[in-house]
């Protein structure tokens, strides 16, 4: 009797056949070298040459993926595979599939997504000719730096091909995107589910064998990478910079609502004030966007379920945002009553131009922003209920 199936080994293909030979030669190779029963799953993603053919010559099971895109190729041959763990890896021969006893024997330490990393740094090797100097200088460095800082994952290489990873844990993950993003979206899933161990094994990157130019466009692929991340944090994307504009137009508006304000021979006036009050009003909207982007992600199932955010929403509730919007509300009317009450001293007529806008531009700010609060608290609330419904501790209302 045969063993059962430990490993998957899963190429996408798109018009692969010049390399599909070698890197499924490697791969029966290597499975033998890391001493484990698997198979060879090919993934074709609609090729108009002889991908399949040569696939199932050279003895690996083809699987066809009507839908389009890298990712749903590796989808696609991910569901098909029969291995408790799976390997991926391009088609190109760019991965040493030969080579793969690192992650093998990660997997069995029990990681639950493995990465290779390319670079030096993590002690791996970049051929010469493996990769263009902007991807291997600009590209995956600054790109790579990013995602540790919006995610504080500990993989210095996203965007490598060759990885593993359990079944359980792309269960888990719940992926959901189908074009190139697919392969980030796994590295910060994982991240994101604190209870997934990642682990990173030092690689070697070849010069890819095929004599056509590759699928991937790396500033077209780069931009919808930074897109990907930015949309995945909603802090970075909106919520810092909605904190520092807050803060700034804040601290600004006050002061000069005051009066006018001199840093040497710079005058802050009326001008400045109306500066301060947009960036007041910018932020509230931009921390209100995050609030948005979060509530909708975890109720789509695009971000894991987050016990802090979680927690936010128990302690501001829908009365509470209600309440405070109300009070600016308030405030800003009566600021609003007492310019009116100056006009109306004066006779309506004339006013002096800068002090009737340090009395009129506080008051209408802060109507705004009562306004905005109290019906981003509802939008919020309503955004909340799937929310609710998937986890109660995250009901925000």
């Amino acid at each position: 009797m045969s063993k059962p199936v430990e490993l998957t080994i899963v190429i996408p293909c798109l018009n692969e056949a010049e390399t599909l030979p070698v890197c499924i030669d490697k791969a029966q190779r290597g499975l033998q070298a890391a001493g484990v029963a698997g198979e060879i799953v090919v993934a074709d993603n609609g090729s108009n040459d002889d991908s399949v053919t040569v696939a199932e010559k050279a003895g690996a099971r083809v699987i066809s993926v009507k839908e389009k895109g890298y990712g749903s190729a590796l989808r696609g041959g991910i569901e098909a595979a029969q291995g408790k763990w799976i390997i991926m890896g391009d088609a190109d021969d760019s991965y040493d599939f030969s080579h793969i006893e690192g992650i093998v024997q990660k997997l069995r330490d029990g990681f639950d997504l493995v990465m290779g990393c390319r670079f030096p740094s993590g002690g791996g090797m970049i051929v010469p000719g493996a990769m263009p100097w902007k991807n291997r200088l600009i590209g995956n460095p600054v790109l790579s730096f990013i995602g540790r800082l919006f995610f504080k994952c500990p993989v210095r290489d996203f965007f490598c091909g060759l990885r593993g990873f359990t079944r359980a844990a792309y269960e888990k993950m719940e992926l959901k995107t189908t074009g190139m993003e697919f392969a980030f979206e796994m590295v910060i899933k994982a991240t994101l589910l604190k209870s997934l161990k990642i682990a990173e094994v030092p690689i070697t990157l070849w010069p890819d064998g095929r004599s056509r130019l590759p699928h991937l466009k790396p500033w077209r692929d780069g931009w919808r990478t930074l897109r990907f991340m930015l949309i995945y944090s909603p802090r970075w994307l909106f919520l810092t910079p909605g904190l520092l504009l807050a803060f700034i137009g804040g601290v600004g508006g006050v002061a000069l609502s005051i009066g006018v304000v001199h840093l040497g021979n710079v005058r802050f006036d009326v001008g400045s004030l109306a500066v301060a009050n947009m960036a007041a009003v910018v932020g509230l909207q931009l921390i209100a966007f995050a609030f948005y982007t979060k509530v909708f992600a975890i109720a789509e199932g695009l971000l894991p379920q987050d016990q802090q955010f979680a927690r936010i929403f128990k302690f501001f509730t829908l009365e509470k945002g209600i309440a405070v919007g109300l009070l600016s509300l308030l405030f800003g009317g009566g600021l609003l009553v007492n310019a009116v009450a100056v006009w109306k001293s004066a006779h309506y007529g004339d006013l002096d131009y800068s002090e009737n806008l340090h009395r009129l531009l506080p008051a209408v700010t802060l109507i705004m922003i009562g306004i905005q609060i109290v019906f981003s608290s509802f939008f919020m609330s309503i955004l909340g209920l799937k929310t609710s419904s998937r986890q109660p501790p995250a009901n925000p209302a």
